[in-house]
C-alpha cells in the first residue's frame, strides 16, 4: 500500500456495531493473498481452518493442527500487518477449559493474531468463559458449525424451522454472556441472522446469512475463483483465478515444448570477453 493505514481494534468493532457501519472481512490463509486484500482495504482478514480444503485439499476442516494455523497466521501477517487478524482455533484445540486457555494463549502468543475463534453456543458457554477470562479476546460460531460437519452429515444450511432458529439465537446470546467479543453467523436464513444480530450487542459478522451482521465475510480464494472444487450458495465469485492460472501455465509448456522459452531475453549472458576466455578455456582443455 502507498501509506500505513489504521488498523481496526476491538474497541473499533463494538463501535462499528453500534453504529450499524459495515465492515468486510475475507479468510485468507498465506501472504500473497493477504497482501492483495490489506492493498484492496478489506478491514479484517480471518485465518480459518477452512485453509485445511482451499490450501490443503482436505474434504473439511478436521485436519488442521494448532502448529498449522499458526504458521499460517504468522504468513497472513506479514502480508497484511496493518489488518486486523483472527485466527480460527482448529477442531480438538478447545475440547476441555483447560485444553482450550492452553491453545488460545499460544494462538495469541506465537502468531500474532488479535482474536481467536471457536464453534458452538450455550454447550460452550463455560469454554468460552474460561479462555475470556483467561483474557483472550474470543469469538464463537453460531448456525453452520464446520466442526459439526458429520453430525449434520455434510455441511447443510442451519435454522429452517422456527424452532432450530431460537435455538441459535439462544446459543449467540450465551456466547455474548460468557464474555466472547463477537460472533460468526453461518449459513442461515436471513431471518435468523438478523435475529442473532439485534439479540446481542457484541460485533457479529455473517458468511451465508445474507445482509445481516456487522462484517460481511467470503472465503478469499472462493470470490477470486482460485477455488473451484466446489462453490458454496452464498460465495460470489468476482474473478477466475483458475482460468488464469491454467491458460499461463499451458502457454508456459507450450513454449518450453516448442522452444521459444527459455529465450535470449529470459537468460542470462557472460560479458564477450569473459565468454570469449571461457571458449579458449575450454578449447585449450581439449
Amino acid at each position: 500500500m502507498s501509506e500505513t493505514r489504521k488498523k481496526l481494534t476491538i474497541p473499533d468493532l463494538s463501535a462499528k456495531k453500534a453504529a450499524g457501519e459495515p465492515l468486510v472481512m475475507v479468510a485468507v490463509g498465506e501472504v500473497l493473498s493477504a497482501a492483495w486484500a490489506e492493498r484492496a482495504g478489506v478491514d479484517i482478514v480471518g485465518v480459518g481452518d477452512s485453509l485445511g480444503m482451499t490450501l490443503y485439499g482436505h474434504e473439511n476442516t478436521l485436519a488442521m493442527t494448532v502448529d498449522q494455523m499458526i504458521e499460517h497466521t504468522r504468513a497472513v501477517r506479514r502480508g497484511a500487518p496493518n489488518t486486523f487478524s483472527l485466527v480460527s482455533m482448529p477442531y480438538g484445540s478447545y475440547a476441555t477449559k483447560d485444553i482450550a486457555v492452553r491453545n488460545a494463549v499460544r494462538l495469541m502468543k506465537e502468531s500474532g493474531a488479535e482474536a481467536v475463534k471457536l464453534q458452538g453456543g450455550r454447550e460452550m458457554f463455560d469454554i468460552i468463559k474460561a479462555v475470556a477470562d483467561a483474557g483472550v479476546p474470543v469469538m464463537s460460531h453460531v448456525g453452520l458449525l464446520p466442526h459439526y460437519v458429520h453430525r449434520y452429515g455434510g455441511f447443510k444450511m442451519q435454522g429452517r424451522t422456527a424452532e432450530d432458529a431460537l435455538k441459535i439465537i439462544d446459543n449467540a446470546k450465551a456466547i455474548e454472556e460468557a464474555g466472547a467479543i463477537g460472533l460468526e453467523i453461518e449459513a442461515v436464513p436471513y431471518e435468523v441472522g438478523k435475529a442473532v444480530d439485534e439479540a446481542v450487542s457484541i460485533f457479529t459478522f455473517s458468511i451465508g446469512a445474507g445482509a445481516a451482521g456487522t462484517c460481511q465475510l467470503l472465503n478469499g480464494y472462493d470470490l477470486i475463483g482460485a477455488f473451484d472444487t466446489f462453490k458454496p450458495k452464498f460465495a460470489k465469485r468476482y474473478g477466475n483465478v483458475v482460468e488464469v492460472a491454467v491458460d499461463a501455465f499451458k502457454a508456459y509448456a507450450e513454449d518450453v515444448r516448442s522452444g521459444s522459452f527459455p529465450d535470449d531475453d529470459h537468460s542470462y549472458k557472460m560479458k564477450p570477453e569473459e565468454a570469449d576466455k571461457l571458449r579458449k578455456a575450454l578449447g585449450a582443455g581439449t
